[in-house]
């Protein structure tokens, strides 16, 4: 078996007792099949070298798995990360034309960090090793790799929604991000629908169009193209979630819930996510139920992200207020609607919070696949199951069918689904649930990388 050999953004290198440093599934899935398979796992460090040189890799050995982090120059961060990838790539991806910021600068310094991964990935391959690279952060990695004579197959799965043509020329290096994809062997996306679009850019550009059985072709070069919508590690996460109940925190929440019903969101501070068109919803859900007020909380768990770029600076504002302009109109003195918490919360908590939760808010405007969604799920007691309500924007509507899909821009719609799911009888929370848990089940987080190196290696 040939080793594998993963490169993304970040890496997160489990700790000294084992536990990754993120605790996701993805991590847990990537991490489990460098150890059966031996390898390396690539990415940036995190940290700035400033005006200097990175120095060496930093290379650890853990196991079967080495983990190989490089820094970055003041300049790389700010002109990949947030430039290009953060201000371009991201708001045009999730078809926020109107947030995407264009520098030339920003551009050259995008392929001119990928160009550097390559230089420094290069040395580390043997001939017969598997590569795996994540996201868009990396688009040109391949095309960097090959141009330096690296024959190994190469994959890519792209996390993000892929947007359609009239959305993605806008961005003026369209042209070199797709050629970018097509120097892979396996493109992997979450949904039918973004693979859709990728051919319909292909198309309308005349690059190239799909020619059957999963291939597609680029000028002279023939590649695969598939769905390979990312899972969660389901059944281990259904058993955090019942332990998790007797977290101390977890009895804390619900002491101070008392007997309301709990509705719960979880996002990171991100445009993308919905936030304020959520607590708009609620309003109007609290107001056209009043007898609802006062019975349910509604909390809302949003970490800060990407601080560094403007827009998500403004918008930590802007929810803020909403959240505090709504607790102000329809707040009592011993009732607080909303519960906003603008911080981190340990994963064995929010496993513990989804549990008691009687509806999870899962509402972007658009998603590449939502994995609280699925997390949520996974987290519910099957004899009182709560009920997910999910925007039709985001990939897990294609696959979490017991769900209520709403459209976040539907303030009414949205808050008519929450009353819904407040209502709804048991049996129909039990069937719903148990049709979306048997799909998870089947459809973890470890078939979902299973899948796509076997078809890397076909």
């Amino acid at each position: 078996m040939s080793r594998l050999v993963v490169v993304s953004n970040r890496v997160p290198v489990p700790e000294k007792g084992g536990a990754a440093a993120s605790a996701g599934g993805l991590a847990v899935a990537l991490l489990a099949a460098l150890q059966e398979r031996g390898g390396i796992w690539m990415g940036w460090s995190g940290k700035s070298s400033g005006d200097n040189e990175p120095g060496p890799l930093s290379v650890e050995e853990q196991g079967k798995i080495t983990f190989a982090l490089t820094d970055l120059t003041e300049k790389d961060v700010d002109e990949y990360y947030f430039g290009f990838a953060n201000r371009v790539l991201w708001p045009i991806c999730h078809y926020r034309l109107d947030l995407a910021e264009y520098g030339r600068k920003e551009m050259a310094g995008y392929f001119r960090v990928n160009r550097f991964f390559a230089h420094r990935l290069a040395p580390l391959l043997k001939p017969d090793d598997t590569i795996w690279i994540h996201d868009y952060h990396l688009i040109p990695l391949a095309a960097e790799l090959r141009q330096m004579g690296v024959k190994n197959r190469i994959g890519f799965f792209y996390h993000i929604p892929w947007p359609p043509a009239d959305v993605l020329f806008a961005m003026p290096v369209h042209e070199e991000i797709m050629r970018g994809l097509a120097a892979y062997d396996l493109v992997g996306f979450q949904t039918d629908h973004d693979l859709e679009n990728f051919a319909g850019c292909l198309r309308r550009e005349e690059m190239g169009d799909a020619i059957g059985e999963g291939r597609f072709m680029a000028g002279d070069k023939i590649f695969k193209g598939g769905i390979y919508g990312i899972g969660i590690e389901t059944a281990a996460f259904a058993r955090f979630a019942e332990k998790a109940g007797h977290h101390s925190l977890v009895t804390k929440a619900k002491e101070s819930i008392e007997d309301r019903d709990l509705i719960i969101g979880v996002d990171r501070l991100d445009y993308s996510k919905g936030l304020t068109q959520r607590i708009d919803a609620f309003e109007r859900f609290a107001l056209a139920n009043p007898a609802h007020q006062r019975k349910v909380t509604y909390l809302q768990v949003t970490p800060k992200s990407r601080s560094e770029v403007p827009e998500y600076e403004q918008m930590q504002r802007t929810v803020a207020e909403q959240a505090g302009r709504v607790n102000g109109a329809l707040g009592t003195v011993d009732w607080v609607p909303i519960r906003y918490i603008n911080r981190s919360v340990s994963r064995p908590v929010l496993a513990g919070l989804y549990r008691m939760a009687k509806v999870g808010l899962v509402t972007p405007l658009r998603d590449g696949m939502n994995l609280v969604a699925k997390e949520y799920v996974a987290a519910q007691d099957p004899r009182d199951p709560g009920v997910l309500v999910l925007s039709r924007f985001a990939g897990a509507a294609r696959e979490l069918r017991g769900s209520l899909l709403v459209n976040p821009y539907d303030i009414e719609g949205t808050a008519n689904a929450i009353a819904r799911a407040l209502n709804m009888p048991l049996d129909e929370r039990q069937d719903r649930w148990q049709r979306m848990m048997d799909y998870l089940l089947e459809h973890d987080v470890s078939r979902w990388c299973d899948d796509f190196l076997k078809d890397l290696a076909a």
